[in-house]
């Protein structure tokens, strides 16, 4: 497994990361047994960067209590990631934001005891907090960094001011950001600042949520529980075109004897040494041919035709009208 260096302050990282979200929430009815499975498979394979979150436990810890077990006999050879920023005592599928320090802090404590560690590696704002600026949000991570408890501070789903402001008081190794053939929007305007200084990019959601992976079935197929009966890439004439272009790039990689995943997970890779993206999956079987895409050398060629097939992402939106606004905050 190939590894790169993200951000300025030391943090590195396995080319590909793990996502870990979808072991509790968003895709329908999990297992844990699987779950673990599969975080240990990929420890086999080479990859030793991990993503949960507060969030994804809806508060009760779940997600990062999977994640922790799961890793407890090899915890020193691996990232662990996680998110604090959401209010978890606001309505299940309509978290407010919580940034206040006293909240960070009492993620943070929660967060080490279900991860069963002493100190977590990459601590994420998840979301911005329109009452709380970044500077204090930015400055309480400092102290954590300072007092041990945080190795690397990160922010997630905002845009270029709110960076340099962030990264003012305390240097931020890593954005996290939805980033994919189908998602673009990170190329104009965050990227070129990630780069002026000196800041890494983890794309989340680099298979655009298993459509890139061939999960092309239309909305009304998944159950009420899984994000993709929602998600407006699935539905009517934008379902449509992106089944096309799917057919598409599953013909380009036919010729290159990968999948259409491993293409999307190249393509990405390719982006430059500062981009680890952390797909998600419960499945080994899925994990391994994801973990193929670190092998998968793209021409010029093959660049050119993945840009003709989708020259600026996908049709529909990644998320509805009303929750996008709090993930492009700047």
């Amino acid at each position: 497994m190939q590894h790169r260096n993200l951000g300025s302050q030391g943090l590195r990282v396995s080319a590909l990361g793990l996502g870990i979200m979808g072991m509790s929430m968003a895709y329908g009815a999990s297992n844990d047994d699987e779950g673990i499975a599969t975080i240990r498979r990929a420890h086999e394979l080479g990859i030793d960067f991990f993503d949960t979150a507060e969030l994804y436990g809806a508060g009760t810890g779940s997600n990062e209590i999977l994640l922790g077990k799961a890793v407890e006999d090899f915890r020193d050879e691996v990232i662990l990631a996680t998110k604090f920023g959401f209010d978890m005592t606001a309505p299940l599928h309509s978290p407010g934001c919580n940034s206040r320090p006293e909240n960070i802090r009492k993620v943070a404590e929660n967060s080490l005891r279900y991860l069963q560690s002493d100190h977590i590696d990459l601590f994420y704002q998840h979301i911005s907090d329109p009452d709380v600026p970044v500077e204090e949000v930015a400055g309480v991570v400092g102290e954590l960094i300072a007092e041990g408890k945080v190795k690397y501070f990160g922010l997630s789903n905002v845009g270029p001011q709110y960076i340099r402001r962030a990264h003012a008081v305390t240097p931020v190794s890593v954005l996290q950001y939805e980033y994919s053939l189908f998602e673009r929007e990170v190329e104009e305007k965050i990227l070129p600042v990630l780069r002026e200084l000196g800041i890494g990019l983890v794309p989340y959601s680099p298979l655009g949520r298993g459509f890139l992976a061939g999960q092309i079935k239309p909305a009304s197929e998944y159950p009420a529980d899984d994000m993709r009966s929602w998600d407006e890439r699935w539905q009517g004439e934008n379902h449509t075109y992106n089944v096309h272009a799917i057919e598409q790039l599953k013909n380009l990689a036919d010729t290159k004897g990968i999948t259409t995943a491993q293409l999307a997970l190249a393509w990405l890779l390719a982006r430059g040494e500062d981009v680890a993206p952390i797909p998600g999956t419960r499945s080994t079987k899925r994990l391994e041919e994801n973990a193929g895409a670190v092998d998968v050398q793209l021409s010029a060629a093959d660049l050119a035709g993945i840009t003709e097939i989708l020259p600026h992402g996908s049709a529909g939106s990644r998320y509805p009208a009303a929750m996008l606004s709090s993930f492009t905050t700047d």
